[in-house]
């Protein structure tokens, strides 16, 4: 697929896309990602980008202008241009998912107080990393495309493991533990080392959905649960009540 991230900070991406995942899938041609730079679209000599809002009040805007200009400079059939703001939608992994299945992807990153609000005609979706602002879009968009990068083929060394990520099957995920065996007193539980996948699946499967319990009681409002996975979240619900 191909990502390309509208940005007046192209530099601020040379790190974050050189390892891990995204480096994989890059190399590998799953993934291309280019950078266009709205100062390229202006026509003072200063390469004014933004400007004081109508009205008054702190803060800069980003100017109409050269962010269409940007945007039509790469929009092609088939493209999904997602605006990167604190007024989006929440990026979710099923969101992930389906920006991985776009052909062409384009980020459109806000700076200062935003953009000029006439910039939101000419996007398909509008998109928030969290309950929280950051000096601009260009750390959301490496979240996203971090996401994404490791959903493409071969990007990741084991692909059964992204299936089992946390928000992938839509719940938290399972505990996992690794060697030595007995860690600062603490030992891997019993059942992971007996051999009996039947038991270990059912464990991993009852871990998942405590985790979720305890931490995003609401991502189980869909899950379908078994009766004996209701009676085990009904008894760790009562332990937690008792020795709370």
């Amino acid at each position: 697929m191909q990502a390309a991230i509208i940005t007046l900070f192209p530099d601020y991406f040379r790190g974050p896309f050189d390892c891990g995942p995204t480096r994989v899938a890059r190399a590998d041609g799953q993934l291309d990602v280019s950078f266009v730079n709205p100062r390229d679209f202006t026509a003072d000599a200063h390469r004014t980008v933004d400007d004081y809002p109508f009205g008054g009040g702190a803060g800069m805007v980003l100017k109409p202008e050269p962010l269409s200009a940007a945007i039509e400079s790469i929009r092609r059939p088939g493209s999904m241009i997602v605006l990167l703001s604190p007024q989006g939608d929440r990026f979710c992994q099923p969101m992930a998912e389906e920006f991985s299945r776009t052909g062409h992807l384009v980020l459109v990153c806000g700076r200062y107080k935003g953009v000029d609000e006439r910039i939101r005609t000419m996007v398909d979706r509008e998109v928030s990393v969290g309950d929280y602002v950051l000096a601009g879009g260009e750390a959301a968009a490496v979240v996203i495309v971090e996401a994404i990068a490791r959903l493409l083929p071969g990007a990741v060394g084991h692909e059964d493991s992204v299936s089992t990520d946390s928000f992938s099957v839509g719940i938290l995920d399972t505990p996992y533990y690794t060697r030595p065996r007995e860690f600062r007193g603490s030992a891997v539980p019993e059942v992971l080392v007996s051999g009996d996948h039947a038991s270990v699946g059912r464990w991993r499967r009852e871990q998942a959905l405590k985790i979720t319990a305890q931490r995003r009681p609401e991502l189980l409002r869909d899950e379908v649960l078994t009766e004996s996975e209701r009676e085990f979240l009904c008894r760790e619900l009562e332990k937690e009540v008792l020795n709370g």
